[in-house]
């Protein structure tokens, strides 16, 4: 696996940039200062997200005859997630940094080995001020025993008054008293970004939970993945679908989760977009079929334009699975901010089934008309996120290629979108705007086209600079109406149109009765 301390902050950054400036993602209430956690996506962010929902939905339901879709309540019932587990099981030990108030996951804090400065307490003279707190820091990496004492005294100077004295001020004269220190090993009782000490690690619910009816006494929860709803309506959809072992339940659909520390753009957040499977099927084909759906989603990577090179599977090990998990498959991504899971590909074998059995009181074993055999299915789940899916979508395409010629810089940027991707399929350009005819013929096709494909109409600038605008938003082809179009310079190349190609920059001459069939072999 390639390492995960392997990142691009800058070309991060770019792609953040880019995304807010051409109308890919926003931050949700930014207009007030922003919702930590929380994304809006853009008129071009959301064509994106429609192309890569739409194409999930066709190739894992409309191509296949064993899954059938369905749409689930977001509102879960307090029942539903007690069976499940996630009451009273879905949380996460968290720790606090005493330093920067930071909270940090506590099972996910790398263990360190150095010399721990322990103090007693702190004086400031000239305040006649007095703290007798314990703190200690650990002496990361980097770190010299002067910083370790500094980092004490920023910690005791956060209790003094700002109008008492300056913080800089106070840090500097602040007296650490009882010092000793520790050599210590593997220990997760500091912040490894600075060395502060942590608060003992405590439960934080990752559930967001809210009440209704007519008094707001009925509880229930905002649902904190997909799965719960296919697995409650198992026995309906089999009832009503006339559908046998092995089949799937597919279903795309927002889940919510009060995530702690919302990190690396829109990777990690509060609500989040999941296209999950659950395949129903005999507890003797569990393992075969979850290395199947895992070659099967690979393939679907490949086809949005997600190359497999960039791809890393990982198969979860004895001990790191979920307790249910009889395999499980991590597909990870290669983002500039390191290496992070995709998708999981999960058997999880009869669990869930079991438990809402369980809690119900209602059986819904399946029986098989063939064998004469009842038993409870098992389960495998691809589940992939689809918000991460379309930022390594976006990380994917984004390039940057220098033209320039004789010394000169003539960095284009580019978004490569596989076609059937792009948000906007098509750019239509009037070579010139004031050219009646250019115009009228550029608007029939832009109207002709619009039916089928997203489009875009452009005739402001030079068209080279139109052709720039679309490459920054991944616009794979482009149309220029031009003087050939009407004839004037070419009788032979009347009713055509150059047509643009995106990565190459190609031009060809197409005729306009052509471009529809064409195009829709391509975008699809």
């Amino acid at each position: 696996m390639a390492n995960k301390d392997v990142t691009d902050p800058v070309r991060m950054e770019k792609i953040v940039s880019l995304c807010k400036r051409r109308g890919f993602i926003f931050q949700a209430g930014e207009l007030y200062g922003g919702l930590n956690g929380c994304w809006d996506y853009g008129p071009l962010g959301v064509e994106l997200k429609r192309n890569l929902k739409d194409f999930w939905w066709r190739k894992t339901v409309q191509e296949r005859d064993d899954v059938v879709g369905m749409d689930g309540s977001i509102l879960t019932m307090e029942q539903v997630l007690q069976s499940s587990g996630h009451i009273g099981g879905f949380s996460d030990p968290m720790s606090d940094c005493l330093l920067s108030n930071a909270r940090l996951r506590a099972d996910q804090i790398e263990p360190q080995s150095g010399t721990v400065y322990h103090f007693s307490g702190a004086t400031l003279e000239e305040l006649e001020w007095k703290s007798e707190k314990a703190y200690s820091v650990l002496k990361i990496e980097g770190y010299d025993e002067a910083k370790a004492r500094k980092t004490a005294r920023e910690y005791y100077a956060r209790f003094i008054k700002e109008s008492d004295m300056p913080k800089k001020q106070a840090i500097k004269n602040i007296e650490l008293q009882g010092e000793a220190t520790e050599e210590v090993t593997d220990s997760t009782r500091y912040n490894p970004e600075n060395g502060s000490l942590l608060t003992e690690p405590r439960e934080f619910n990752l559930m967001l939970q809210t009440n209704f009816g007519a008094t707001g006494e009925q509880v229930a929860y905002l649902r904190p993945e997909t799965a719960q709803s296919i697995f409650c309506q198992y026995k309906n959809v089999l009832d009503s679908n006339r559908v046998k072992l092995p089949f799937g339940i597919a279903q795309i659909g927002k889940a919510f989760r009060n995530e702690i520390n919302p990190r690396n753009y829109t990777f990690r957040s509060r609500e989040f977009e999941q296209m999950e499977i659950e395949y129903f099927c005999h507890p003797d084909d569990g393992m075969r079929l979850t290395d199947e759906w895992l070659e099967t989603r690979l393939s679907f990577y490949e086809e949005i334009g997600v190359p497999r090179a960039k791809l890393h599977i990982l198969d979860v090990p004895d001990g790191e699975r979920a307790f249910y998990a009889k395999k499980t498959y991590d597909i990870e991504y290669e983002f500039p901010f390191g290496i992070q899971e995709l998708e999981g590909v999960a058997y999880r074998t009869d669990y869930d089934l079991g438990v809402h059995q369980k809690g119900s009181g209602k059986p819904i074993e399946y029986f098989d008309e063939e064998t004469k055999e009842r038993f409870l299915p098992h389960v495998v789940e691809p589940s992939a996120g689809c918000d991460r899916t379309i930022l390594a979508l976006i990380c994917e395409a984004f390039d940057e290629e220098d033209l320039g010629k004789d010394g000169k810089s003539d960095v284009r940027t580019v978004m490569r979108f596989v076609p059937s991707m792009a948000p906007i399929k098509v750019g239509i350009f009037p070579l010139m705007k004031k050219n009646e005819d250019q115009v009228r013929i550029a608007k029939e096709i832009q109207k002709e086209l619009q039916p089928w494909m997203n489009v875009f109409y452009d005739d402001g600038g030079a068209v080279g600079r139109r052709y720039r605008r679309q490459d920054e938003v991944g616009t794979p082809f482009c149309i220029t109406i031009d003087f050939e179009t009407l004839g004037e310079e070419n009788p032979e190349l009347k009713n055509t149109v150059t047509l643009r190609h995106r990565d190459s920059m190609e031009q060809e001459r197409m005729a306009i009765e052509d471009l529809l069939p064409w195009l829709m072999a391509r975008i699809r």
